[in-house]
């Protein structure tokens, strides 16, 4: 807190970012910036000057509030403490960015104001007909009365949070952790995925994948840091023994190294840099062990790795004593005068064909080093000057964060269900566009050819319109900076896309906010990130998100099962009241038998539509449009249909017991039961809006068949106990009745399994 601009700060190995800082002397620096600009390995840091235009992540003279020094020491100028900082600024942008409304609440809300104004213009017409016919206020007013309580579904807020509540345990079940109970459902509706790179679609494990000694290359399979893979040239195994270069190379990236490789419960780590820890791996998966290797050639002496030299060496002992090195090509390419052929041989150095290989591999998305080894006898210790000539050049090992194999089928399910997948990250955009290569991201040019990637550099220049079609055409946004996130989230909503985006870091906190479902990394992800979304990922994983986005899906069917499957009832509830006043009958069904329907239906039968177990072929429909309505016209039509025969049901047999000599209370009784059935056998249907009960499994859903053996027992007491006779104004009927009331419920069951054969299959 007593930090001001201008004041002189002193960093070292272990420190945290107290502020801003303008770097006046570097010695080795490196700092953890991932937090802030996604870059997935620490950065070196150096004194120079700069271009005023130099994007954030690549500002190697700042050191920057929050992050961590991993190495070295510095010492550094305070130009911004508090808010002014780029942490602080990110602060401001999630204050400002207002999280949105979910599709559901939207929809929800829609629905209620439509059923709303609905059921009041039917209760007005109902109460002014009825004056009309000369009816008392006092009986019109209670007929308008139990056409409402009749027509509103008032299980419908239970059931919606019940069934997303069953989501969130399904999803929990899949490593997804829901912090809002509607995000549940939006993942549903997801079009646009907006993933983060490492760790998300990566294993955040350095995996080296080509090696090259001059003449020849060869291929390692395998990923992360498990020793398992085969070496192989043109597809075929190779031997180590006919290959002397290749074993020198292996063996300076396993002794000029500082990490170590070990197994934890079954899991295999690293201790150290992750760029040596993939050496290390590399070299176990040829066959090398580092404690062998380590005992015939002991270590002597080393030169560490610094940032103004690029280079590591290593001097070590034994009956062959040698120096090794490794480090950035050009650092070590100008010290080798020689170099080691595949067969071993010693022959002059190509320097231009090195270098030519070298670009292939980086076009690749390969993070490069080169290795090399001088003669270390009669030797006891070594410093820059022993190895700035006459190196024996040994070849390249090419490395990066492979994509898991989940998240490649992942993004596969994705694009049949129809929902693009986006990389923004902070990495470079060259390894960004290999990565999105490997697992199906984006169009290509051609064979073997990048997908296109755009810089944050390039989106600073794009105006809002121009920024809303490359949002939509691009796949790939790399070195893009807090505010530029939230600008491409804004933009992909733009076009009424329901975006769901991924983050770990406090650069991702605004863009998780302002999108419509923002997912953070369990793992990796900072507090920050998890405060500002809506779902956790407790394995950093894609696929998960792939797997929720299956539950959303499946929450929304049941949701719309169930509105499917209860508006019937309400309809025909209050046209058999509509119909009973235009034609000057007593009411079929009073305000409290509609409501003891409504209440127990909606808690015994519909509730029971939200364990209903998710279709076949869910990830192979395309997205709802984001503006769509819950229920479309086919299914509208459905309600309607069942409405009425309900309506004829009911009333029919009400005027039929009538006829029969029953008593009113004896014809509402079978007018309730008529909708009690009816309900039955209609929740049969809409366990699925597609196939019939017998094509998804008749027992598939447990809970269907206690729920309406459940319904049947409370529908017994309700006709038959003297309590439930007086208290809802009823009265026993003859098993003359119930066949009546089943003929109903089976022929609503018929018409609707009929209705279902007839319609395409492609409706919803």
């Amino acid at each position: 807190r007593e930090l001001v601009p201008g004041g002189l700060v002193l960093l070292a190995s272990g420190d945290k970012g107290p502020a801003d800082l303008r770097l006046l002397r570097v010695r080795n620096l490196k700092v953890d910036e991932s937090a802030l600009t996604g870059e997935s390995v620490a950065v070196e840091k150096r004194a120079a000057v700069l271009d005023h235009d130099t994007t954030l992540a690549d500002r190697a003279n700042m050191a920057y509030s929050s992050t961590f020094v991993t190495f070295g020491t510095a010492s550094g100028l305070v130009t911004a403490t508090g808010d002014n900082t780029e942490v602080g600024r990110i602060s401001e942008l999630i204050a400002q960015a207002d999280p949105l409304e979910t599709p559901l609440t939207r929809q929800i809300a829609q629905f209620s104001r439509l059923l709303l104004y609905g059921i009041l213009a039917l209760a007005a017409l109902m109460l002014l007909v009825g004056l009309l016919h000369g009816e008392s206020w006092v009986d019109m007013f209670m007929a308008a009365v139990a056409l409402a309580v009749a027509m509103i579904p008032e299980g419908l807020p239970a059931v919606l949070t019940v069934t997303l509540a069953i989501g969130v345990a399904r999803m929990a079940r899949r490593h997804a952790i829901i912090r809002r109970l509607p995000a549940v459902e939006t993942l549903g509706s997801t079009t646009v995925i907006c993933s983060d790179k490492t760790g998300t679609l990566t294993r955040n494990e350095m995996t080296v994948q080509r090696l090259w000694v001059p003449d020849e290359e060869y291929a390692l399979s395998g990923v992360g840091y498990a020793p398992e893979g085969e070496l192989t040239a043109d597809g075929a195994g190779v031997d180590l023994d006919g290959r002397p270069a290749l074993a020198e190379l292996l063996r300076a990236g396993l002794l000029c190294n500082d990490a170590g490789l070990r197994e934890d419960s079954g899991v295999w780590r690293i201790d150290g840099d992750p760029t040596e820890g993939a050496l290390l791996t590399a070299a176990a998966k040829a066959g090398f062990a580092a404690g062998s290797e380590h005992g015939r050639a002991p270590r002597l002496d080393a030169i560490p790795f610094e940032s103004e030299h690029q280079y590591m060496a290593a001097l070590h002992g034994g009956a062959s004593p040698m120096v090794y090195l490794k480090g950035s090509v050009e650092a070590l390419l100008s010290r080798c005068n020689w170099a080691l052929d595949r067969d071993g041989t010693v022959v002059p150095v190509d320097p231009e064909g090195v270098r030519v290989r070298v670009d292939a591999l980086a076009a690749q998305g390969l993070r490069v080093l080169a290795f090399a080894r001088m003669d270390g006898a009669g030797r006891s210790g070594i410093d820059h000057p022993d190895v700035a000539s006459e190196l024996t050049f040994l070849g390249l090992q090419g490395m990066i964060d492979p994509p898991r194999v989940e998240a490649v089928r992942a993004v596969a399910a994705c694009r049949r269900a129809g929902i693009s997948v986006k990389m923004i990250t902070g990495d470079h955009a060259l390894t960004a566009a290999a990565i999105a290569a490997q697992i199906g991201l984006g169009e290509r040019a051609g064979e073997g050819a990048l997908p296109a990637a755009l810089t944050g550099r390039e989106l600073a220049e794009l105006h809002d319109d121009d920024l809303i079609n490359a949002a939509a055409e691009t796949a790939v946004f790399a070195r893009v900076t807090p505010e530029q996130k939230l600008r491409l989230v804004e933009a992909i909503q733009a076009r009424g896309a329901v975006v769901a985006m991924t983050g770990d870091g406090v650069n991702d906190a605004p863009a998780l906010r302002r999108a419509d479902i923002g997912l953070a990394m369990g793992l990796a992800g900072t507090e920050v990130a998890k405060e500002a979304s809506d779902m956790v990922l407790t394995d950093d994983n894609f696929a998960t998100i792939e797997a929720a986005v299956e539950e959303g899906r499946g929450v929304f069917d049941n949701l719309t099962k169930f509105i499917t499957w209860i508006l019937p009832t309400n309809a025909g509830q209050g046209l058999v009241i509509l119909v009973a006043v235009l034609l000057a009958q007593p009411l079929p069904v009073l305000p409290v038998q509609a409501l003891w329907i409504n209440m127990t239906t909606a808690v015994l039968l519909g509730l029971t539509l939200a364990f209903e177990p998710k279709e076949p072929g869910l990830m192979d429909r395309s997205p709802r449009p984001p503006g769509s309505p819950i229920l479309d016209a086919v299914l509208l039509q459905r309600i309607l249909l069942v409405g009425l025969m309900l309506l004829v049901g009911a009333f029919g047999l009400f005027e039929w017991a009538l006829s029969h000599g029953a008593s009113v209370e004896q014809a509402r009784t079978v007018a309730v039961n008529v909708f009690a059935v009816g309900q039955a056998f209609y929740l049969l249907n809409c366990r699925s809006l597609r196939w019939s009960m017998f094509r998804i499994g008749v027992f598939s859903n447990p809970w269907v068949w206690a729920g309406i053996a459940a319904m049947a027992a409370v529908q017994l007491a309700f006709t038959y106990l003297p309590i439930m006779n007086r208290l809802f104004h009823t009265a026993p009927i003859s098993a003359g009745y119930w066949v009546a009331v089943l003929a109903v419920g089976l022929a609503i069951y018929a018409v609707m399994g009929l209705e279902k054969r007839l319609r395409p299959r492609g409706f919803r």
